[in-house]
């Protein structure tokens, strides 16, 4: 049976290319112990895998603990490694270390975005008979759609969590902006840690065992799937130093230079901070500010984008102010400009998503 090397060599090459770039994010508790459900299957102490990702083995025991993102990070590598398994020993076979490597390099060639899903679809078939995964596509709207082809029974919450994280991330850094998810329906109600759900995959999840005849569906606008492919050999061998277990770190909403970029913007409106200004208030050479965001799996106009797309949805669903104002208050130059961005967020007009979502909470169209 492999031991976790405890060597401080061993721990600095799993751990040195997910600290590089620091982050003040935490995660909650129930993400690790999740994590470390598939343990129970086998001979395999948690504690030593623990203490070597710099984690105290004391925090499972609090269910309000948080875990630095980046630890966390390690201790995802580390479990893999002991257990030779990029599955955490959750599933019926084995996802054998490498299994992520040859995803990607599966997916780096294809020409956009929904081949690149559809090939994921097909490899993950393969190696993960647990799960049964569909990409649905129709006019407005695309979806992602996740079922379980035998009962998962332990560590299910985290299975389809790290199945829609390793997909979601993956697919955003192909094209290299963070794909918004406009909703994801979960199967199996609300976890303890799901208020961490808004800063990972969306503030619009759901929860209900029986949702979706039992799968997991997350939808996002069609045309995203038409995206180009942006990464290359080059970048995807900086892409796996580090992972899978770099994912982690990749496409949340509060990773520490995104977050910053997300304040000054908001802080501006309705006056729109063109780049070179927000680095002159961060302290930074504009070269310097493209570079950070693009380590944190970012870029300025999507972070732009993001802050406008989640005000305007926060609007629609809790005011009932025109849409003139909000176009005013979020920096749109009228309120087509600000018709057409919706329009390619969601794949429908802000007044019919403002009807649907009243509907929705049982109020006259």
């Amino acid at each position: 049976m492999p031991h976790p090397d405890n060597s401080a060599k061993a721990v600095a090459r799993l751990a040195s290319p997910l600290t590089a770039s620091r982050t003040r994010a935490t995660v909650a508790i129930g993400f690790v112990q999740g994590m470390l459900a598939g343990l129970a299957r086998g001979q395999h102490a948690a504690t030593p895998l623990l203490e070597a990702a710099g984690i105290a083995a004391s925090v499972l025991e609090d269910p309000a603990a948080r875990v630095p993102v980046e630890r966390y990070a390690v201790l995802y590598n580390l479990l893999t490694h002991e257990l030779d398994d990029e599955g955490f020993g959750l599933f019926s076979v084995p996802m054998r270390c490498g299994s992520f490597e040859f995803l990607c390099r599966s997916v780096i060639t294809a020409p956009t975005l929904a081949e690149a899903v559809e090939r994921s679809v097909r490899f993950l078939r393969l190696v993960l008979p647990d799960f049964s995964l569909a990409l649905e596509r129709d006019q407005g709207a695309a979806r992602l759609r996740i079922v379980e082809t035998r009962p998962l029974g332990i560590g299910r919450v985290f299975a389809f969590e790290w199945l829609l994280r390793l997909l979601h991330g993956l697919s955003s850094w192909l094209v290299g902006r963070n794909i918004v998810l406009e909703a994801v329906a979960f199967p199996y109600p609300r976890p303890l840690h799901a208020d961490d759900y808004a800063l990972i995959f969306t503030a619009r999840s759901t929860f209900a065992r029986d949702a979706n005849g039992g799968s997991l569906v997350a939808s996002f606008a069609n045309d995203l799937l038409d995206l180009p492919i942006r990464r290359d050999e080059a970048a995807l061998q900086t892409f796996l130093a580090g992972s899978p277990g770099k994912l982690t770190l990749l496409y949340r909403r509060d990773r520490e230079m995104v977050l910053r970029v997300r304040n000054c913007l908001r802080d501006a409106l309705p006056a729109a901070m063109p780049l070179a200004e927000v680095a002159r208030a961060l302290h930074v050479s504009p070269r310097t500010l493209h570079r950070r965001l693009q380590d944190e799996g970012s870029s300025f106009q999507a972070i732009k984008d993001a802050l406008r797309h989640d005000l305007a949805i926060s609007r629609l669903a809790k005011t009932a102010q025109p849409l003139e104002g909000i176009a005013a208050d979020l920096g749109f130059a009228d309120a087509s400009a600000f018709y057409r961005a919706f329009v390619k967020w969601t794949g429908m007009a802000p007044a019919h998503y403002r009807r649907r979502l009243r509907i929705a909470d049982g109020e006259p169209g």
